[in-house]
């Protein structure tokens, strides 16, 4: 049983007396939020990235970070824009069961919502806002900023998704200029025109054939010459505060499909190419911030930095899978294959495993075929699914649409527990206790979501593969379609959710280090509070006002208390290392003893 100190766990921390916030004899301040795609904050050092580490280093050092779980991009896109928990956001993964068929990805039950016509269909089946919470953009947006956000497509729409229609905030992503891009307003149009940059953003590299080389840099180069050349000077001009949002597809894109270990765990993420491509990043913020000295607005822009998770090496090891034991194409023999955790379940129950969607078509994985994206359905029926799986690399999201999931679950869990890929298991609150295992709602997972709530979230093994920062060098069962020695995240493991977090600007306090924990979900109550602005609350899952950091803000005092489940017969339980600023929860890691990168069992008893 998990342990409880009297607090309600979930409860909003109000914001502290005696910190700066915006004054009407001064102008208003400038936001730059730059997001670092799957910048683990061990990666950062003045070598490999010097812009990053100066910042850090003369601005707040938030050295306690956090990514909120799962571990994913667009999860953590909804926690940055709203402030939000993700059971009030409902933004489980890159992939998550809708309950509807998405007609913008082939009627896919489990569709991958980096894409613009998805977010609109998902708007469009939960109330306008899939997410149901006001983003920090919007509430800019309304008070007469210039807001504009470029990068990665899926997380750029998020950040104010009301509005991708394109007629407020200018969006610039992937699809820019095609079938699926955020339409630009005819003025915009022409700036382009004007700086003789292109009306369709180049495509995003996804592997580089040459270690140290990655070819990601012309389009993170066009994002780059959108916000210094058009973007920026344009503010300048308009004379109105602005807020941008630039999220570097880097080096998250490279780390995931780099070629420097195929197949091999080391150097895994931590080759040339995932490198440069941190130097990637860090050369556009750079970029920025010479363009706000160059235009003036330096001293009223505050710049927060953050990645939206970290990083780790994918492993594809287990001992105990079934599906492991079996031949696919283009799988090393014995490896995990694309899809394991549904395969699994389909030979503990007998039942045949589908792409999903209601027609199917079904997967012969004792063939040798696997789900194409990892995801899939099993059951005897598509359109009747027994269990629905989304795979999200170092997680998995498990559905039971079907009247029967009461009976199902706790084999399911039963399943799950006799696997060593395994580390940690949550359960939907509705479903009751099981031994090994911790409710959802301990996780910030069962709040005011709109979108359907995952009845079993499931953790993935994690571990270091020998170097002397652990965090640097870690390794995580992923189901997914890249290979071992590729990257990937979503686990629960302190190196995916260990981020690099910094900030720097008039509203920060200088040269600090920040040991007190924060997360993404605390960026927009912060910036709140610098903006002078209150967004109504839908859920009850926020983060808190970063007070410490701020001009004029008092210390906090931190504690800990580990939330831990009833053990099985053999001993083993989920247990979640937990900080706590006031009630404010943050989810260190979490997983059993022995599986989890950064772990830590020390006080459990």
């Amino acid at each position: 049983m998990a342990k409880l100190l009297g607090v309600a766990l979930m409860a909003a921390f109000s914001a502290m007396p005696g910190v700066a916030t915006a004054q009407s004899d001064k102008p208003p301040p400038n936001i730059v939020l730059f997001i670092a795609d799957g910048l683990r904050a061990a990666a950062v050092t003045p070598e490999r990235a010097p812009t990053f580490a100066k910042l850090r280093d003369t601005g707040v050092n938030f050295a306690n970070s956090h990514s909120v779980f799962p571990t994913i991009t667009t999860t953590n896109a909804s926690a940055i824009a709203s402030g939000h928990l993700i059971g009030d956001t409902g933004n489980f993964g890159n992939v998550f069961y809708t309950g509807f068929p998405t007609v913008a990805q082939s009627n896919q039950l489990v569709p991958f919502i980096q894409d613009n016509a998805v977010l609109k269909e998902l708007n469009e089946h939960n109330g306008g806002n899939f997410i149901a919470e006001k983003s920090i953009m919007a509430a800019a947006r309304e008070k007469g900023y210039f807001t504009a956000v470029l990068g990665k497509v899926g997380p750029v729409g998020i950040q104010d998704l009301t509005q991708i229609d394109g007629k407020t905030t200018i969006f610039f992503d992937d699809d820019t200029g095609k079938k699926n891009g955020i339409e630009l307003r005819p003025e915009v149009v022409e700036m382009l025109k004007k700086k003789n940059l292109g009306l369709e953003t180049p495509g995003r590299a996804q592997r580089s054939e040459n270690p140290g080389k990655t070819t990601n840099f012309v389009q993170q180069d066009y994002y780059r010459d959108i916000v210094t050349k058009v973007l920026l000077p344009h503010a300048k001009e308009t004379g109105k505060p602005f807020m941008l949002v630039y999220w570097s597809s880097d080096p998250d894109g490279t780390q995931h499909s780099h070629r420097d270990s195929e197949n091999q765990l080391t150097p895994g993420i931590n080759g040339p190419t995932s490198l440069a491509a941190i130097k990637v990043a860090d050369e556009n913020l750079a970029a920025i911030q010479s363009t706000l000295k160059e235009l003036g607005m330096e001293a009223n822009t505050n710049v927060f930095v953050t990645a939206d998770h970290g990083f780790s090496t994918i492993s594809k090891e287990s001992k105990t899978s079934p599906s492991a034991k079996l031949s696919f194409e283009k799988v090393p023999q014995g490896q995990l294959p694309p899809g394991f955790l549904s395969m699994d379940l389909a030979l503990a129950f007998g039942m045949k495993v589908y792409e999903p969607s209601p027609t199917g078509p079904e997967v012969d994985f004792k063939g040798g075929k696997f789900p194409r994206r990892s995801s899939a359905i099993v059951g005897n029926d598509p359109a009747k699914p027994d269990i629905v799986v989304g795979a999200n690399g170092g997680n998995d999201l498990i559905y039971f649409p079907q009247a029967n999931a009461k009976t199902l679950v706790p084999k399911v869990v039963g399943a799950l527990l006799a696997q060593d890929y395994v580390s940690g298991i949550f359960v939907r609150d509705d479903f009751g206790r099981f031994p090994g295992t911790l409710p959802l709602s301990r996780i910030g997972l069962q709040g005011g979501a709109r979108t359907p709530v995952p009845a079993i979230v499931v953790n993935f093994r994690s571990y270091s593969t020998g170097c002397s920062d652990p965090l640097f060098c870690s390794a995580t069962v992923s189901d997914t379609n890249l290979q071992q020695g590729q990257g990937h995240h979503g686990s629960f493991s302190r190196a995916d959710t260990k981020n690099f977090m910094a900030a720097l600007g008039p509203a920060f306090k200088k040269g600090i280090v920040d040991d007190a924990p924060v997360s993404n979900a605390d960026i927009t109550p912060t910036l709140e509070k610098i903006l002078g602005v209150t967004l109504q609350r839908v859920g009850k899952l926020r983060g808190r006002v970063i007070s410490e950091a701020l001009l004029g803000g008092n210390p906090v005092r931190p504690w800990r208390l580990d939330a831990v489940g009833a053990p099985t017969r053999i001993g083993r339980r989920t247990i979640v290392n937990m900080q706590y600023v006031g009630s404010t929860p943050y989810f260190t890691a979490a997983g059993f003893a022995g599986r989890t990168n950064g772990l830590k069992t020390d006080s459990v008893r």
